[in-house]
């Protein structure tokens, strides 16, 4: 029986999520499906809608990547700013995304309001906010608008997504870490990719290529813009962001890669990147990890004293007690 999503996502415990919607009935949403028909355009329309939702919502991409059934992404709620935004700026957002009512229509356009107006307004203003850092909501729209694309062009009616989305609450920078890599080197795995920056409608992809470009590529103003900045290696007063640098993940990612691309999983390398020796992680499990994190992993994933220390963000208040799926896995894994 699915969970509640109120016990999968908790603000108190973390504000870092991995998110995957996969098709109904083995679906194709992009690639080639085997009567030869080419779906290949639907990948951007996922990037695009997540990246242009990202603009609107209070909600950060951490990474992402777009297969042929599914798409993942790794995101992060940004509660500072949605608490930032001022009356207006919720509303005009808001307005972005649905019509709103005609009370909120006639306050953007700065008509005058009676009292009576200004307490429903106010009343939809703070469950808008709410609602523009709710990863339920942004994933509601995503898949409800892609749904509507698809079956508009397949000429049909019906469910497009298997259920609802599924998602796993990322506890701590390991976690946050093996997650982002397992999403970015999809398409490595599934040999559809030879390197991570060659994997099309990927974050990888998009990161690697501006790091190219840049001077300083582990400089917040001189990474991707439609992404949530790395921010550098864990300290006090750190600025809001990946708590890591761009050079060492990118390092990671690709000598992840090149194991897995190698099966190499018996024999590792000694060149390991020297962030994996600052996260505390083997390389054995670092290898298994970032290629079965779904089905090793539950809902909620970190370091054994993460865990136990944060699981009860996500109970429901009338249960006293609920037994921590996977935290074996935790245990041998991440701790």
């Amino acid at each position: 029986m699915p969970k509640p999503r109120k016990e999968l996502i908790s603000i108190e415990a973390t504000p870092y999520y991995h998110c995957v919607s996969r098709c109904v009935r083995r679906a194709f949403l992009c690639g080639t499906d085997e009567e030869g028909r080419s779906f290949e355009h639907r990948r951007g329309w996922i990037e695009h809608l997540l990246l242009e939702q990202a603009k609107v919502y209070c909600i950060d991409i951490a990474a992402y990547a777009v297969m042929s059934n599914h798409f993942h992404a790794v995101l992060h709620i940004n509660q500072a700013k949605s608490k930032g935004l001022t009356d207006i700026e919720v509303v005009q957002r808001w307005h972005q995304l649905y019509k709103g009512t005609l009370v909120s229509q006639q306050f953007e356009r700065g008509e005058e309001l009676r009292e009576d107006q200004w307490i429903l307004l106010r009343r939809n203003i703070e469950e808008w906010r709410s609602r523009l850092m709710s990863i339920s909501w942004f994933m509601r729209r995503l898949n409800e608008t892609v749904a509507r694309l698809a079956n508009d062009e397949d000429e049909c009616t019906g469910h497009f997504w298997e259920g609802r989305f599924k998602s796993q609450a990322l506890l701590d920078e390991k976690a946050l870490a093996a997650c982002m890599a397992y999403v970015d080197l999809n398409p490595v795995r599934a040999a559809i990719a030879k390197t991570p920056e060659e994997s099309k409608h990927t974050s990888v992809k998009k990161r690697a290529e501006k790091a190219k470009e840049a001077y300083s590529p582990n400089h917040p103003q001189q990474q991707v813009p439609e992404l949530l900045n790395f921010a550098g290696n864990p300290k006090q007063d750190m600025p809001e962001g990946i708590p890591m640098r761009l050079t060492d993940y990118l390092e990671l990612v690709d000598w992840t890669g090149r194991q897995i691309r190698e099966n190499k999983r018996g024999s590792i390398s000694e060149c390991e990147p020297a962030i994996m020796h600052r996260l505390g992680i083997d390389a054995e499990h670092w290898l298994y990890i970032t290629q079965n994190f779904e089905s090793e992993f539950k809902g909620v994933v970190g370091a054994v004293n993460e865990v136990k220390s944060k699981i009860s963000c996500f109970w429901d208040k009338q249960r006293e007690r609920r037994r921590t799926a996977g935290i074996q896995a935790c245990k041998l894994r991440l701790s």
